[in-house]
C-alpha cells in the first residue's frame, strides 16, 4: 500500500490482516452489502474486469473489511472494488477481516481507503468529506485531522460543490482538474462560468489563464455596478432638484439603457395646469383653469 500519511486507523486495520490472520474468515458472498455511504460512485468496467481476471489466477490476496449488521448480513467497509470484481469473477467465498465499527468511523474509512488508493475524482471526493461533515457532525478541521489534509485542501474540496451540475460533469470525467475547476469559481454568474469552461476544455487553459479571464470579468462587473450607483445618484439629485421646483413628488424611472420615465404626482386640475405652465416656462394667465 502507498504510504500517504492518511487515515492511520485504517492502515493499523490492514496491518492487523496480514500480523493476525487468525482474524480472517470467510464469508459467502451473498451475506455481504455494499456501503450506500461509500464515497466513490463510478467504477470503470475495464479495471474491474482486469481485477475479475486476477482474482480468478491469484485469489483475492487482502481480505475485504466488514462490520455485522441485522440479519445476519454484513456491511462492506473497505474493499467494495473487490467485492465487485469478486462477483464477476463468480467467486462463491470471500475472505474478510469483520469489525465492530460505528456509522461515522465506516464513512470515515471507505473515505481514507479510496483516498489512499487514489481511486476517488474530485467530486467524490468533495462529497465524502461533506458527508463526514454534515452527517456525523464533523467540524473541517476534524475531517482535515483524520483524513491526513490540510482544513484549506479540505475547504477547496467541498467549494467544487458549488459548480453548476455541467462542469462538475466535465470534473468527474477528467476534463478539467480540481485546480481548474476551482479558479472557475471566481465567475459569479453560472452561464458565463460554463462558457468558460467549455473554452478551458478547447484550449487547455492554464489556472493562471482561468484566473485572468476570472479577474476581467470580475473588474468589468464592478465597473458596471459603479456606473449603475453614480447614475442612480445623478437621478435621485434630478428628482430631488424637480421636486422643489415644482413642489411635488416626482419619481424618475430607468426602463431600458438610456430610456425611462418621469412620474409627477398631482391631486386636481388646478395643480395639473400649473405645473404644466412652470413646465414649459411659462407664467399662468388669469382665468385659465
Amino acid at each position: 500500500m502507498k504510504k500517504t500519511g492518511l487515515g492511520k486507523g485504517l492502515e493499523a486495520l490492514f496491518e492487523e490482516n496480514i500480523k493476525f490472520e487468525k482474524d480472517i474468515s470467510k464469508l459467502n458472498i451473498n451475506m455481504l452489502e455494499v456501503n450506500k455511504n461509500q464515497p466513490r460512485e463510478n467504477f470503470k468496467d475495464e479495471s474491474l474486469y482486469s481485477l475479475a481476471e486476477s482474482i480468478k489466477e491469484n485469489g483475492i490476496i487482502q481480505p475485504i473489511i466488514v462490520r455485522p449488521i441485522k440479519n445476519g448480513r454484513y456491511q462492506i467497509i473497505a474493499g467494495e472494488r473487490r467485492f465487485r470484481a469478486a462477483n464477476i469473477a463468480g467467486v462463491k467465498q470471500i475472505p474478510v477481516v469483520v469489525k465492530d465499527v460505528e456509522d461515522y468511523k465506516t464513512a470515515e474509512i471507505a473515505l481514507i481507503e479510496n483516498l489512499q488508493r487514489e481511486d476517488l475524482n474530485p467530486i467524490e471526493e468533495a462529497k465524502g468529506y461533506l458527508n463526514l461533515i454534515e452527517k456525523y457532525r464533523l467540524t473541517q478541521d476534524e475531517v482535515a485531522k483524520k483524513v491526513g489534509k490540510s482544513r484549506s485542501a479540505v475547504t477547496n474540496s467541498i467549494r467544487l460543490l458549488n459548480l453548476p451540475q455541467e462542469v462538475k460533469k466535465e470534473v468527474i470525467s477528467g476534463n478539467l482538474t480540481s485546480g481548474q475547476a476551482r479558479a472557475l469559481l471566481a465567475i459569479k454568474d453560472e452561464e458565463e462560468l460554463k462558457r468558460v469552461a467549455l473554452n478551458v476544455i478547447e484550449r487547455g487553459m492554464s489556472v493562471r489563464e482561468i484566473e485572468k479571464i476570472a479577474n476581467l470579468k470580475k473588474n468589468k462587473e464592478n465597473n458596471s455596478k459603479n456606473k449603475k450607483v453614480f447614475e442612480d445618484n445623478i437621478f435621485k439629485d434630478l428628482e430631488k432638484n424637480i421636486q422643489t421646483e415644482l413642489k411635488r413628488n416626482v419619481k424618475i424611472e430607468v426602463i431600458s439603457g438610456e430610456k425611462g420615465r418621469i412620474t409627477i404626482d398631482f391631486y386636481n386640475r388646478d395643480e395639473l395646469v400649473d405645473m404644466a405652465y412652470s413646465l414649459a416656462g411659462l407664467k399662468k394667465q388669469k382665468g385659465v383653469c
